[in-house]
């Protein structure tokens, strides 16, 4: 699951949608080069706005968890704080109504795609009332 963490952070911060610091798990983060074969598909709005929202769900938990981690001095510690902000993070993919691997299929499409780059960004700036 560490995996989702890397490259949620790592998704986010490539559609410019958090300024946050990114979770300490770089070796996971090169792992996400392998998108590249996957084509961009076609997402509903409804898709990318459940996208957007937990965008910026994640990017609160791991504002919050960046700084408990630079907090942390035991190893064992990191480890935890880790873990907590991980799970934070899937339950807030899935309580915007999508599964994880939808969350980071959009993602990977994010990555390939500056069109929808920019339609997540929009709606990320203007969200639904």
């Amino acid at each position: 699951m560490q995996r989702i963490t890397a490259f949620v952070a790592a998704a986010m911060m490539t559609a410019g949608l958090v300024s946050a610091p990114a979770m300490a798990q770089d070796q996971n983060a090169a792992d996400s080069g392998s998108q590249a074969q996957a084509p961009a598909k076609n997402f509903s709005d409804e898709q990318l706005q459940q996208f957007a929202d937990a965008s910026q769900n994640i990017a609160m938990i791991s504002q919050d968890y960046t700084e408990q981690l630079q907090n942390a001095s035991e190893e064992g510690e990191q480890q935890k704080i880790r873990q907590q902000a991980n799970d934070e993070m899937v339950d807030a993919v899935k309580d915007s109504g999508m599964s994880v691997e939808q969350f980071n299929s959009i993602g990977q499409a994010i990555q390939q795609d500056p069109q929808l780059m920019q339609r997540v960004k929009g709606m990320v700036q203007q969200p639904q009332q």
